[in-house]
């Protein structure tokens, strides 16, 4: 740590203990830059300053800062102006309290630093804190003042070393809002145990043996072109036809992975996992809703069976009017 620069010097407010420290940047950045140039002759492209009411260039001691209004009014800040706001957080981390932390949202993580101890007083009440912090399995909360402006950090055990993560306010993390598919999805089981294979044959993964492949590339295109020979030349990647099929792309990406671990490639039938859902799981949407509601009733048989009403029923009677009609039609006989 002594071959690098502070970027910070300060102290770290815990309680009524002050910790004298230096913040050193954590993380460095390996991307490779590329100046502008004219393509012509090679020639380096600058930027320069111009005064738009002066139209001529200035100088950085000419340069100052000003706040751009609604209509266009630029109002002069000077340094000054902010030296004298009441910041008590100017020269110090100030941790305002202590919590678990998965309480952290990962969304509001920013800049890495380390605190390094600022001399041997510090080490005593450093260590102090370091210990606490892991005996607690917690993490600090702090608000501290960099490059002229507040800032929230959350201060980690990392080895024997404090560290602190610059964090973003939680008014500047944005609300996932219309990201997620806002159709109706139905995702079954199948897919599902399709998609957990996949997981266990990717497996974990060591992350010190990940690495920028395309840096690699492009230092090697540099050397080479310094050298006065052509640039490597790299197969294109493999393109496969447009998978519709979603079952059929997680089978082929779990064969695929199978392979390049020098295992078995052929993809099983999956045991039926035994699980509370009975249907497709539907996400984002309606409710599907089940044919079997649906049905409609079959229409009721006629019984043949006589009601106790009908049974109770007497037989008619012959009608009076029909009696007297059947004598008529008997004839009478004639006395001698």
């Amino acid at each position: 740590m002594l071959h690098v620069r502070s970027i910070w010097n300060g102290a770290i407010s815990f309680g009524l203990v002050s910790i004298p420290i230096k913040l050193v940047n954590a993380t460095e950045n390996h991307s490779i830059s590329f100046r502008q140039i004219h393509t012509e002759d090679g020639g380096r492209i600058r930027y320069r300053k111009f005064c738009e009411l002066e139209d001529r260039e200035v100088t950085g001691q000419e340069i100052g800062k000003g706040y751009e209004d609604a209509d266009g009014t630029i109002i002069p800040i000077t340094d000054d102006d902010l030296s004298s706001l009441p910041i008590p957080t100017a020269r110090t981390i100030e941790i305002v309290a202590f919590v678990p932390e998965d309480r952290i949202d990962p969304l509001q993580m920013d800049a890495a630093y380390y605190l390094a101890a600022g001399g041997a007083p510090a080490a005593k009440p450093y260590t102090l804190l370091r210990e606490a912090l892991k005996r607690s399995n917690k993490v600090a909360i702090a608000k501290f003042a960099l490059r002229g402006k507040e800032r929230l950090g959350m201060l980690r055990v990392v080895g024997d070393a404090i560290a602190m993560h610059g964090l973003l306010w939680p008014d500047e993390v944005r609300a996932p809002e219309g990201v997620a598919p806002d159709t109706d999805v139905t995702v079954r089981d199948q897919e599902l145990d399709l998609a957990d294979a996949l997981m266990d044959t990717l497996g974990e993964v060591d992350l010190e043996d990940l690495h920028d492949e395309y840096r690699e590339a492009v230092e090697e295109v540099i050397a080479a072109k310094a050298s006065g020979e052509a640039p490597p030349e790299s197969a294109p990647p493999e393109r496969e036809g447009k998978v519709l099929d979603l079952m059929a792309a997680l089978e082929n990406s779990v064969r695929a992975a199978r392979e390049s671990r020098g295992e078995e490639a052929e993809v099983k039938p999956l045991p039926q996992r035994k699980t509370s859902r009975s249907s497709p799981k539907a996400t984002g949407g309606k409710k599907s809703t089940s044919t079997a509601k649906k049905k409609t009733a079959a229409p009721a048989r006629k019984s043949t069976s006589k009601t106790p009403q009908q049974e109770k029923k007497p037989t008619a009677k012959k009608s009076p009017a029909k009696k007297g009609a059947a004598k008529k039609a008997t004839p009478r006989k004639r006395s001698a």
